[in-house]
């Protein structure tokens, strides 16, 4: 890991303390209620707590401020599992470690494992393990670094920037990558529910189900791996 070869995001912030990419004009998560979003979109859209079991392994293509996993390994302890939640995500631009501080301040409620992962990060660590954690954050194009994965996901989150502005990470050979690293019966959630996207992951082995999304979006997907194609 050689972190001086990264190429960091450059943020701009709203009003409000949101991160937005000036690479994709896009923000890194709801204005509403970013965490809330979370837990209504990755969350319940894989079913979990319910879902977890030793060994479980989520894996998600955009790690941005590391809001997700903070929030899955936050549930993970909460709901008395036993070993560590084992989390791969994939991430081409990563955030400076000030960004990510600032940023994270927005959720008091991850406080505690918010500074854990801090130190970790600060530290130039992007594999690494804390209670009730195993954590692997992958620099680099996911078109490229997922196909060389060779793990296995039981649940996805698929988190990239918008589709519109964001394309690269929505091709259909990347979904298919995505299903090709799924456990049997695993599972996806996404906040877009764009026909493409759905019809892109149903073509590759995905059962595909629109729910109602988080705040203004009205529609999300999600699904469970039928097969592997």
């Amino acid at each position: 890991m050689v972190s001086n070869q990264w190429e960091y995001v450059d943020l701009e912030w709203r009003p409000e303390g949101t991160p937005v990419s000036m690479r994709f004009d896009d923000p890194y998560y709801s204005i509403e209620n970013g965490l809330a979003e979370t837990q209504h979109v990755f969350l319940q859209g894989n079913d979990l707590p319910e879902r977890f079991r030793l060994g479980f392994h989520i894996a998600e293509l955009g790690f941005g401020t590391g809001l997700n996993m903070l929030a899955a390994w936050k549930l993970w302890n909460e709901s008395g599992q036993s070993g560590n939640l084992s989390y791969t995500s994939f991430e081409a631009f990563p955030m400076r470690a000030p960004d990510l501080r600032l940023a994270l301040s927005a959720f008091p409620a991850l406080g505690i494992y918010v500074d854990q992962f801090l130190e970790k990060w600060e530290g130039g660590a992007i594999i690494f393990e804390l209670d009730g954690l195993s954590a692997n954050i992958i620099i680099g194009d996911a078109n490229q670094t997922l196909p060389q994965w060779s793990g296995s996901a039981d649940a996805w989150f698929l988190d990239g920037f918008s589709p519109a502005k964001n394309p690269e990470l929505w091709e259909s050979s990347l979904l298919e990558s995505v299903a090709k690293h799924t456990a049997k019966g695993g599972s996806f959630a996404t906040y877009t529910a764009a026909g493409y996207i759905r019809r892109s992951l149903s073509e590759v082995g995905f059962k595909v189900d629109r729910k109602p999304g988080y705040g203004r979006k009205r529609h999300m997907a999600v699904g469970t791996l039928s097969s592997n194609k």
